[in-house]
């Protein structure tokens, strides 16, 4: 220990935590307001200032620098990008681009956020403005044949590329004279493949900086890795956020003497490391904050004798985060972060932390019968209804309601002078009138036993159903990584995890919580055990084999240098000094990638002389997926070198033992599931190692509160920490009778089965289309065969695999066998198209006779046959085209996989003149394989369930969980009865619209007001087409579904209760409902954007989107590539539609064009929005885009598309979208257009052009005047929108699979 003052600091948002050491070697912590402008300028240096005036007697004046010669270091994280983010506060700037892509990062992914929110939100953009540069870098190709005189370079990964257009340096000056004009000196550079040729980047920021930029961030320096949206996002932030935070930097050492020159000042980044004040940037800031507290559990809870992995959970006001340690920091190098309608996907090295939208201040809703707890949150402001700001009631009040919380031991705040203790009152008031609201409902049904909950049995509800909120992310991250979750430490730490800490490690099998005695500064804390870290990185593109192991040596070697040499600058010894090598490796012709270190794989002869990587991939591999390919070569996209300086080391004094009994403060009454217990209240500061407190029992630390709970034992550390052994807990007795509480957590249990099956089917499959696009969907059913539980939302898939599953009953009767598998995907038999192939297993429990129920999964193939490769046809006339059909087939009969029979029946397409069998047999079995586990898993966790409730109560549940979504929909519907009968004096519907072939949709909805009923009714629609726009029954059905969740608007649980109060009638050989032969390849992609637009337009919900997914297919015998493109979204009532953006029934994301040109012999010309194709009206429909393909070699291009002969209708008085547009331009100069659906043969030179469809206006033009006139209006009036919450958008791994599995 020196003789001068160690202060580690965590900035929040909120509050500012202080850790510091004094030079006697005693610690001292404080917590002050990060903003209290009346009082200090700067919290962090207000903490100091206080500190050092109150430990060493000297008077240091406010507004004087501080004297650093009493400093040693400081190490700091901060939330000031993130505030600068949500404050829009950043320094202004634009966005240097490659001409032809400007909207690039607009349109990002194109996937739209919330798959069920009808006002899709365009994201607002960091950039003031856009500099469209004149350049063009691409891929040399042996097989390109068009002949182009140019200069050819080498990349830095090795890659060979081609100059063919050279920077316009004249127009860049010129566009960037007019930026500065404007007033804008921060400039990002986003260059098409400029990872790997960095040139031309270069180039335009030494001319920027030349004419005066201050801030040039080059997309290549920022982070040099394959991909340009995310790369392209890294870039803006760190253009956009570092100016602001050197501004921060410096107002923060202006306040010490010599400007803090002398003193070590270290701040913490994104990745767990700290970083030197001068290298602290915008792109590594995001995380700055959640990271020391990563990095404090990580080091204080994890025993490295032990082993034993340590979950960390963060509970804080508005959410949760949720991150694993065993021995090693997990890492994720893309993170999609949201902050208040700026949406970032961010290519930058970050702790895998996760957030779920669940904290102290989440609030409560009884919805349709239902507990329903966030995702809004109160916020800071109004809070919670115990704050006194009039907020709504959270998870806050129900603990302080339940006697958790105790406001004695709580400052006195709140309330709107700031001086008044929590309002226990105020809380009670508002839990009795939501019981008011419960009883009242449950009076109304017929099945509840119980008539009448008492106010505390509405809080333990809520409290009940946000512990299994929360217990499902943590889940989800430890089971989707091959980790069994009861084998972790649950690290509790942040302002609310203590209350909830045992009842979640309960729920999860763990048997150990570990509370630090710092848990309430915990983030502080880490930044003081933090290691520094430099890191440095370069991309490759090079194969794992023997051939290139030298270079990787070399270029490991150099790296290293690079680490260390940055290390030694800034004040360590070699011997502090360590260096850890990864390479980014995958398997070829994949997208997942993993970093490896092959630290714990020594060298062998057969590998490069660092270690074996080959070795420590194949094992992550399998240890994540389940299986390796052996025969498939390894590629290497990065290597990467991080470098540690060894910081402060972990030496906390043992604190002598007691054997006393522990004296408790006071004596207090808690609330648990069997009423009101006796619950002593002890001070940790009071209690001493070796103390033991029984539960029930609460703990104070600071302002945290430390619930032990009945069965649970908490014990003093020697280092004065709490560690919980968690006992069984009272076992309660559920019947199969209603209750709302367990009508929630039951709806978490059943969907969590689903996801549990989804995340079995991504690990073990083999192709791109499963294990990487998550294109698949698994489900649970009743005995009836009716959808219980459905994960993920694809909105094609919902509720489609009933049909399929309730046709097997039918069909099979008494031949369900168990140990069966069936294989379906029939449009007869309940299927969507033929790629989707659904696996259903039915599930038998000792005694019973019949299946007690079934799971499914259903995965889009890649390819099983059919006329063209890809099995999506544009032309075909019948369903043998499309590949191979399977009515109710055995996969596995008893016990054992059909190889033989199946492969046959994949083959058997190739009989048809013209067509072929599968093309990818292989995937296809393996992909199958990984179905039936992901079933077989499903079984096992429903057993379990079974097994925990009794075979009676899980059965009824499942009824209960139906009959909750039916009166979600009989809700709505009522709603809209009444809200149509007052607008049109009826509440009779109808609407119809028109196919480009001509072909009719016919809708007619009559809805019964009083009974919350409907009857949907598409007779009048034309007969089945000749071509593929038919649509399979459950297609239509999984449109009706998706239009009634959307108005709904809310989450309810979306399964066969969804349309028990909806008739459909859909005539038999229609186009909706064609026969056994039909071509329905269309009818997914096409008819079914179609079916939705006719169901909104009647219900006169918003304008029509784009109503297609203009589905583009080209390549040769050798490889084919198959993408959907983006369009324009429809207006609606308050809202303008989103340009360039996915809509309804599909979400999926769109190859990065620095991929897409990488794998294919084509040339992204552009792709951007093409303004002015939306509707016109009071609100505006969002613009379509244009794309442009450039093939380098002669190919098959098919198209298959809507809206290019109809457009898309405005409402209300809203002007129409404009249609879509086909067109090759021959490389003869010949210009053609290609219709809605065709498949051509283009040759090299040709370019191909896509404008996609526009999105309808809403209202007439004359209403927009007035209605700027309301939002002005409305934007006085925040206030309201604070009482009805911030919706809050979590982040991390599990969030990322969440989100991919949506846009599949």
């Amino acid at each position: 220990m020196t003789g001068k003052f160690q202060f580690a600091i965590d900035r929040g948002g909120t509050f500012t935590d202080i850790w510091a050491r004094c030079p006697g070697g005693e610690i001292e912590v404080m917590k002050l307001l990060s903003e209290d402008p009346q009082n200090y300028k700067d919290a962090p240096r207000e903490g100091i200032r206080r500190l050092l005036e109150q430990k060493t007697g000297i008077q240091m004046s406010a507004d004087k620098p501080i004297d650093t010669s009493y400093i040693d270091w400081i190490r700091m994280g901060t939330t000031v990008a993130t505030n600068a983010l949500l404050e829009r506060k950043g320094e202004p700037m634009a966005l240097a681009i490659t001409k032809g892509f400007k909207d690039l990062l607009y349109i990002g992914n194109q996937a739209r956020p919330q798959i069920f929110d009808l006002e899709i939100s365009a994201p607002d953009q960091l950039y003031s403005d856009i500099l469209e540069v004149e350049e063009r870098v691409v891929f040399q190709q042996d097989k390109c044949q068009i002949q182009k005189s140019c200069d050819k370079v080498t990349g830095v990964t090795g890659e060979k590329l081609e100059i063919w257009q050279k920077v316009n340096r004249e127009k860049l000056r010129e566009d960037l004279q007019a930026l500065l004009d404007k007033g804008i000196q921060s400039l990002a550079v986003v260059l098409l493949h400029s990872y790997t040729f960095t040139e031309h980047e270069k180039e335009v920021g030494r001319i920027a900086q030349d004419m005066g930029f201050h801030q040039v961030s080059l997309s290549s320096d920022v982070m040099s890795m394959v991909r340009v949206v995310p790369r392209g996002y890294t870039g803006i932030i760190d253009a956009y956020l570092t100016p602001h935070i050197k501004k921060y930097v410096a107002g923060f050492a202006s306040g010490f003497k010599d400007n803090i020159k002398n003193t070590s000042v270290l701040f913490m980044q994104s990745d767990g490391g700290l970083t030197p004040v001068d290298k602290f940037n915008g792109s590594r800031a995001i995380l700055s904050g959640p990271a020391g507290g990563v990095v404090g559990y990580a080091l204080t809870t994890y025993n490295q004798e032990t082993k034993q992995a340590v979950i960390g959970f963060d509970m804080g006001g508005t959410s949760t985060d949720v991150s694993r340690y065993a021995g090693q920091y997990e890492h994720v190098f893309e993170t999609t972060s949201n902050f208040k309608r700026i949406i970032l996907i961010l290519q930058k090295l970050s702790l895998d932390i996760n957030t779920v939208a669940a904290g102290g201040g989440s609030m409560l809703f009884f919805r349709a019968g239902m507990f329903v707890v966030g995702p809004e949150s109160a916020g800071a402001d109004p809070g919670p209804a115990c704050y006194k700001k009039g907020g709504p009631l959270t998870i806050t009040d129900a603990n302080l309601c339940l006697g958790r919380l105790l406001p004695e031991y709580f400052p006195k705040i709140f309330g709107k002078n700031q001086k008044s203790p929590l309002d226990k009152a105020a809380t009670d008031r508002a839990f009795k009138k939501l019981t008011k609201e419960v009883n009242e409902f449950l009076s109304t049904q017929e099945d509840s036993p119980k008539k009448k909950m008492i106010t505390e049995e509405v809080a333990m509800g809520f409290i009940q159903v946000a512990n299994e909120t929360m217990c499902r992310p943590i889940r989800a991250l430890t089971q989707a990584k091959g980790y069994d979750t009861s084998k972790h430490v649950l690290a509790c730490f942040g302002g609310a995890g203590g209350q909830h800490a045992c009842a979640i490690a309960r729920s999860l099998g763990m048997s150990k919580v570990f509370v630090h005695r710092y848990a309430g500064i915990l983030s502080a804390y880490g930044m003081a055990l933090a290691d520094v870290v430099h890191e440095a990185q370069e991309p490759c593109a090079k194969e794992y084999k023997p051939e290139f192991f030298q270079y990787f040596e070399q270029h490991i070697s150099d790296l290293q240098d690079k680490c260390c040499k940055e290390l030694l600058h800034q004040g360590f010894k070699r011997e502090e000094i360590d260096t850890q090598p990864f390479l980014h490796m995958r398997y070829d012709r994949t997208d997942c990638a993993l970093m490896i270190s092959a630290d714990k794989f020594p060298a062998n002869q057969n590998s490069c002389k660092v270690g074996d990587f080959k070795l420590a991939f194949q094992e992550r591999y399998h240890t994540e997926f389940g299986f390796t390919i052996p025969d498939r070569p390894i590629i290497v996209d990065d290597i990467r070198v991080r470098g540690v300086g060894k910081a402060l080391t972990h030496d906390e004094k043992d604190n002598p033992s007691v054997t006393s009994t522990p004296i408790a403060d006071i004596t207090t009454k808690c609330y648990f599931e069997h009423g009101f217990q006796e619950t002593k209240v002890y001070v940790l500061e009071n209690l001493s190692h070796g103390h033991s407190v029984e539960g029930p029992a609460i703990i104070m630390n600071g302002n945290s509160t430390i619930l032990i709970e009945l069965n649970c034992t908490a014990t003093i550390t020697k280092h004065g920490d709490v560690q919980i052994k968690v006992g069984s807990g009272v076992v309660q007795r559920v019947g199969p009778d209603l209750d709302a509480i367990q009508l929630s957590i039951f709806s978490n249990r059943f969907m969590s089965i689903a996801e549990q099956m989804g995340r079995v089917l991504q690990r073990t499959a083999i192709s791109t289309n499963i294990k990487e696009r998550l294109d698949f969907s698994c489900a649970m059913f009743g005995p009836d065969g009716g959808l219980v539980a459905n994960a993920p939302h694809i909105p094609v898939h919902l509720g489609a695999m009933q049909e399929t599953v309730q046709y097997q009953m039918k069909h099979r009767g008494d031949d369900l066998k168990e140990g069966d598998v069936i294989l379906a995907n029939h449009p007869q038999a309940g299927g969507s198209h033929l790629p989707d192939l659904t696996a259903i297993t039915p599930v038998f429990w000792p005694g019973e006779q019949k299946p007690v129920f079934f799971v499914a999964s259903r995965g889009h193939h890649a390819d099983i046959g059919g006329i063209t490769p890809g099995s999506m046809p544009p032309h075909s006339k019948c369903i043998q085209e499309e590949g191979a059909v399977f009515k109710s087939f055995k996969l596995v009969d008893q016990g054992i996989f059909q190889e033989e029979a199946v492969t046959k029946a994949l083959m058997k397409p190739g009989r048809y003149p013209g067509s072929s069998g599968t093309r990818n047999l292989g995937d296809n079995l393996s992909d199958l394989k990984a179905q039936v586990a992901a079933n077989q898993k499903g079984i096992k966790l429903i057993k379990e369930l079974i097994e925990e409730y009794g075979l009676d109560v899980v059965i009824a549940y499942m009824a209960h969980i139906q009959t909750n979504a039916e009166i979600a929909v009989q809700e709505m519907l009522k709603e809209i009865a009444r809200r149509t009968r007052e607008r049109t004096g009826t509440t009779k519907l109808s609407a119809e619209d028109y196919m480009d072939d001509g072909a009719k949709l016919c809708l007619s909805v009559d809805i019964n007001e009083t009974k919350g009923t409907a009857v949907v009714d598409f007779t009048g629609s034309t007969c089945e087409v000749y071509g593929n726009c038919n649509a399979p029954r459950a297609v239509t059905l999984s449109a009706l579904i998706y239009c009634l969740r959307c108005m709904v608007g809310h989450d309810v649980p979306l399964n066969q209760g969804c349309l028990k109060p909806v008739t459909a009638i859909i005539p038999k050989g229609s186009m909706l409902d064609p026969s056994e032969n039909a071509a329905v390849v269309g009818g997914n992609v096409l008819t079914s954007q179609r079916i939705v637009d006719v169901i909104f337009r009647a219900f006169q919900v918003c304008a029509a989107s784009q109503g297609c997914m203009n589905n583009i297919t080209f390549g040769d015998d050798a490889f084919g590539h198959y993408e959907t493109v983006a369009g324009g979204a429809g207006a609606g009532p308050t809202w303008n539609g989103r340009s360039g953006v996915h809509s309804h029934m599909t979400n999926t994301r769109i190859t990065d064009p620095e991929i897409l040109e990488r794998r294919y012999p084509i040339i992204l010309k552009r792709f951007h929005l093409n303004p002015g194709t939306g509707g016109q009206g009071q609100h505006k429909g969002g613009d379509g885009i244009i794309r442009e393909y450039l093939f380098r070699k002669d190919l098959t291009l098919s198209i298959l598309t809507e809206r290019r002969v109809f457009s898309p209708y405005g409402l209300k008085g809203g002007a129409c979208g404009a249609r879509g547009v086909n067109l090759i331009h021959y490389n003869d100069g010949r210009v053609v257009y290609l219709g809605s659906k065709t498949s051509i043969k283009c040759q090299a030179g040709d370019v191909f052009y896509l404008q996609t469809p526009g999105g309808g206006g809403y209202g007439s033009e004359q209403e927009q005047e007035t209605d700027t006139r309301k939002r002005k209006r409305k934007s006085n009036d925040e206030g309201s929108k604070a009482k009805r919450g911030h919706s809050l958008v979590g982040r991390g791994s599990v969030f990322e699979y969440k989100k991919a599995q949506e846009s599949a």
